[in-house]
């Protein structure tokens, strides 16, 4: 007898194991299932539905690592009702868990090439998990850049974790747009940094994720430098509801962000990327 799928509608309980602050409104959650469910396995990319209870539910990408976890990792920016509940989870706190949804980040394609990583903001977290995957020594990849940029010096994500990676021999590159007295990096926007990069374009993978605007123009960047369409990829953001294709809320053209991405090759949306209200 076949044990029928679980009801993708039907959210999960999970609890909150640790909670910690990042930046000024944005916290990371580390969430455990309860009882004897396994964790869900998720790819680097995809993202969970978020159930507030008593509140609502949201997207959330997962932000952490995808082999080996032990916990289900989440980096929430307070944005409005649901995402403010959820950011001000503390541990012990139940949480509804749906997913994992969505098509994530192509790791495959990066075995052999330079893998160029350009996150604005808090588009750093959809993007943790597929740098998480490419250190590892099975990745494959021959070089791995990330380039970074954010509003101010007080709004990097993941400081520590960007000096380890550094010392990993991954090249990191960080810009803000406003500096403070103490900042003695640079000052800019991200795709300022593309130039001074150090990746062969011709044999390169880039993954973008950040606001659609800081999207389209870090890859056109990267289209001057000589990256093929066919390999930037960007993962788009939109209002999911069902998160299964049903309920129409994140249209994208011909697609549905929640079941047809959210990460999408730049080449297949380009057009409608250069389109409002699309």
């Amino acid at each position: 007898m076949t044990t029928p799928a679980p009801d993708p509608y039907v959210p999960r309980v999970a609890h909150v194991w640790d909670a910690r602050a990042e930046t000024a409104g944005v916290r990371t959650v580390d969430l455990v299932v309860a009882g004897r469910d396994p964790l869900p396995a998720f790819a680097p990319g995809q993202f969970a539905m978020l159930y507030a209870f008593g509140v609502g539910e949201a997207a959330i990408s997962f932000s952490g690592d995808p082999t080996g976890h032990t916990c289900i990792t989440h980096t929430i920016r307070r944005a409005g009702a649901v995402s403010g509940a959820l950011a001000a989870l503390q541990p012990g706190d139940p949480v509804g868990l749906r997913g994992p949804f969505g098509r994530g980040w192509p790791m495959e394609q990066i075995a052999g090439r330079d893998f160029v990583v350009v996150a604005g903001g808090l588009g750093l977290a959809p993007l943790r998990p597929a740098i998480l995957r490419a250190l590892r020594p099975d990745a494959g990849a021959d070089r791995i850049v990330l380039l970074y940029g954010a509003r101010s010096p007080g709004l990097i994500l993941y400081r520590e974790e960007l000096a380890d990676w550094a010392e990993q021999g991954m090249e990191v590159r960080v810009t803000v747009d406003h500096a403070d007295a103490d900042w003695r990096g640079e000052v800019g926007l991200v795709t300022n940094l593309v130039a001074r990069a150090a990746f062969d374009p011709r044999n390169t993978v880039a993954f973008v994720c950040g606001p659609e605007v800081m999207m389209r123009f870090s890859a056109c960047t990267l289209l001057d430098a000589g990256v093929p369409a066919q390999r930037i990829w960007v993962s788009m953001e939109r209002n999911m509801k069902c998160a299964i294709g049903h309920c129409g809320h994140c249209q994208f053209g011909a697609d549905f962000v929640c079941k047809d991405g959210p990460v999408f090759r730049f080449d297949a949306v380009r057009t409608r990327l250069f389109r409002r209200e699309i």
